[in-house]
């Protein structure tokens, strides 16, 4: 039976590794779900024997990547939101600016899909996508884009469960989710034989089970949600675009970046382009617990920074990085022993072969300097400073992105792309460390609610405060 008892902060006492270690690993199998799912859609595609099928996916992920960000920006502001007024003692606010932002999500979701359905033969061609490859990721996107304010909604609502501590019923949506999808995807591909318009519809249905699943308990277990009303959503609209707008700004540099490396990629033909598609959906798989160290964290950070514990808050962020190079290792040497049978699995010669052993070698190692960056953006999204992180990623997807891959192109080829986009992301891993240990040394100073209150418009979109 559910308990409506009053909602607790649960992150301000005990032990910070065992609470990152937690809320990692949970998050983490949640989110390993719907990777591995996406894995298994990549293996049943190309057992249907056109390499056109693989591409398109490719260009077709790197889109909805794009649309997913803006859900993974509104949900960041969620938690951290969340998690600071439970923090502070404040759950009715809490529950407010929960309300806010999943209304808000289902808006941009309406939007945000309208404008890209319009002009998806624009957007994908700039991906480099062309022909026949270009028909199908239309296709494929077509089906799945409509049904981005139910992600909306549903990332809202496990961002609320995390920033209550509920890491179990947050994996436990996205588990669902996966179970659906993986049930029915070799049913609809095979069985009834819709092919890549079956791995489509059947990622609709999960998306349908995670919403539930999520909304449900947010609800009923935690109250985690008060009863909508626009005029709510208008007084909560300064403090939550202070976070949302950055955060999303934050999360849609990452695709910019992987559209940078696949158009980069794309240039040595279909093979690369496929091997840079089994590469996309092995990362997350691989490496979900890294993945997760931004959901997983932030309601840590949030939480002691409400209570004003800002030893706990430097301290959760060391040992979100110790984490991260203990699994990272371990994660590192185990893709190295399978690299033969991974790219076995997949079929996989000439390029997109040699593309997969690359990954599974030394440059997974790199992931330890993604994870620096995941566990510093989290730590900026929940203690006032969200426009570091917009600098950050956005920097670290152009800046330390673009040049890299293009000199590494000329040096190596398509392998010389991968090692660059890695080269980029130490550099930015390392101005990551330098600039949390300014904010951490800030914290006993008094911050104003609204990170933007006192800037003018220009100021605080390009982050003058505190620099």
């Amino acid at each position: 039976m559910a308990t409506q008892s009053e909602p607790r902060a649960v992150f301000l006492t005990g032990s910070l590794m065992r609470h990152v270690t937690r809320m990692s690993l949970t998050t983490s199998i949640g989110l390993m779900a719907i990777f591995a799912v996406d894995f298994v859609d990549m293996i049943f595609i190309s057992m249907l024997g056109n390499d056109a099928l693989a591409a398109a996916v490719g260009y077709a992920g790197t889109l909805l990547f794009f649309t997913n960000s803006i859900n993974v920006g509104l949900s960041i502001a969620a938690g951290a939101l969340v998690a600071k007024e439970l923090g502070a003692g404040r759950s009715e606010q809490a529950r407010q600016y929960a309300t806010s932002v999943a209304i808000l999500g289902i808006l941009v979701g309406f939007t945000v899909s309208v404008i890209a359905l319009f002009n998806l033969p624009f957007f994908l061609s700039l991906l480099g996508a062309e022909g026949e490859v270009l028909r199908l990721a239309a296709r494929y996107i077509t089906i799945i884009l409509p049904t981005m304010w139910v992600m909306a909604l549903a990332m809202t609502g496990m961002a609320v469960l995390r920033a209550h501590g509920d890491a179990r019923r947050s994996m436990q949506a996205t588990i669902y989710g996966g179970v659906v999808n993986a049930v029915l995807d070799p049913i609809l591909i095979f069985a009834v034989g819709l092919g890549l318009d079956g791995a489509a519809i059947a990622s609709v249905i999960a998306r349908i089970f995670i919403l539930v699943a999520a909304v449900r308990p947010a609800l009923r277990v935690h109250r985690g949600f008060a009863r909508p009303s626009l005029i709510q959503v208008v007084s909560d609209l300064g403090p939550v675009r202070a976070i949302a707008i950055p955060a999303v700004l934050t999360n849609v540099a990452t695709p910019i970046g992987n559209a940078i490396v696949i158009r980069e990629v794309a240039q040595f033909g279909t093979d690369a382009v496929a091997g840079m598609a089994v590469i996309g959906r092995l990362t997350p798989v691989a490496f979900s617990v890294v993945f997760a160290l931004s959901g997983a964290i932030g309601p840590i950070v949030g939480q002691n920074f409400g209570a004003g514990q800002y030893d706990r808050v430097k301290d959760a962020f060391l040992a979100g990085v110790k984490f991260t190079a203990v699994y990272v290792c371990l994660m590192a040497a185990t893709l190295f022993l399978l690299r033969a049978p991974i790219a076995d699995l997949f079929q996989a010669q000439g390029e997109t072969r040699a593309l997969i052993y690359l990954f599974c070698g030394p440059l997974a190692l790199a992931s330890f300097f993604n994870g620096v960056i995941f566990v510093a953006n989290a730590s900026f999204n929940n203690l006032g400073h969200p426009v570091y992180s917009t600098w950050v990623n956005w920097g670290r997807h152009t800046l330390g992105t673009w040049p890299f891959a293009v000199a590494g192109a000329y040096i190596a080829g398509a392998p010389g792309v991968l090692i660059g986009q890695a080269l980029g992301g130490v550099i930015f891993a390392v101005i990551c460390w330098v600039l949390v240990r300014r904010v951490v040394s800030t914290l006993a100073v008094p911050q104003p609610a609204d990170p933007f209150a006192g800037q003018t418009r220009l100021q605080a979109l390009f982050g003058r405060r505190g620099w």
